[in-house]
């Protein structure tokens, strides 16, 4: 199977994301990873799992629990029900969202246990994923604190939960074997600290000891966008927190971001976002500010 890593930037006024999506019935041939650990409950389908060294066929509904860096991939064959779609619903967090200290609370013992199984998978069954469900699609419509009260509420629920399996090997290990992935994020971490300044491809290559033709097919195989393309996102992403803190305009976010042409600023933030940063700040605005 191909490997690619893949990378996620949060929305400026989110510590997480939850998303839902309908699944295409089709066998993908890549294995998957991120720094971020993800929580995906799959619903109406059948097919076929890969987490790490392990590999087992599933049927129904479906609750995951993946570390860091654990490749993973499914195969979906068909839907249970033909009459409803097959369906989705993907957090990924960081297990320090709401900072270190609180997983230094004694409360939170059973939560790090639970994230240190999480580096070989954990997948649930039984009540655990009636329960998951539905604070999942609470999550959904939730916002602020209500918001990551349910996202505490859930990983309590999976701390404590009796139906679980641990599913790669004892021996498997995600981190130690990517080195891949440990290479991408020398460059993701070069980017996020320079991304204010002219980034060259020359400049990113010598990182990895690569010319710079080689590192854009090494890049482009592992990540599924070009150098360009990632660079982008990282500026825009910047700008648009600037903009929702409101301490700058639509300018001085774009200069603060490593762009220094306001027209071409507007392009790349519309190719990222889907609007113009006008509209997207006024996504935010309450009404007594409009």
């Amino acid at each position: 199977m191909q490997y690619i890593y893949e990378n996620f930037t949060f929305p400026p006024d989110q510590s997480f994301t939850i998303r839902s999506e309908i699944l295409e019935i089709k066998k993908y041939a890549a294995l998957k990873s991120h720094i971020n650990f993800e929580i995906a409950l799959l619903e109406n389908c059948s097919g076929k799992r890969f987490i790490g060294d392990h590999i087992e066929d599933f049927e129904g509904t479906e609750l995951v629990l993946l570390g860091s860096y654990l490749p993973h991939c499914w195969q979906y064959y068909t839907a249970l029900d033909p009459m409803i779609q097959p369906q989705a619903t993907v957090i990924h967090f960081f297990p320090d969202f709401l900072g270190q200290q609180l997983l230094e609370k004694p409360e939170a013992r059973q939560m790090n246990e639970l994230f240190a199984m999480a580096a070989k998978g954990i997948s649930f069954s039984g009540y655990t994923i009636q329960t998951a469900k539905m604070i999942m699609q609470q999550m959904l419509f939730s916002t602020g604190m209500a918001r990551v009260a349910l996202m505490l509420s859930l990983l309590d629920t999976l701390a404590n939960a009796d139906q679980r399996k641990v599913l790669s090997s004892p021996y498997y290990n995600s981190v130690s074997s990517s080195l891949e992935a440990q290479k991408i994020n020398k460059v993701f971490d070069f980017i996020f600290r320079n991304f204010r300044d002219e980034i060259s491809l020359k400049a990113v290559a010598d990182i990895l000891h690569l010319s710079p033709a080689a590192f854009c097919r090494f890049f482009k195989a592992r990540t599924n966008r070009t150098l360009i393309d990632f660079v982008k996102e990282v500026r825009i992403g910047h700008a648009a927190k600037l903009l929702l803190e409101k301490k700058h305009n639509v300018t001085e976010a774009c200069y603060m971001s490593g762009y220094n042409n306001l027209s071409n600023f507007n392009k790349h933030f519309k190719d990222v976002k889907g609007l113009s940063p006008r509209d997207f700040m006024r996504q935010y605005e309450t009404p007594e500010s409009q």
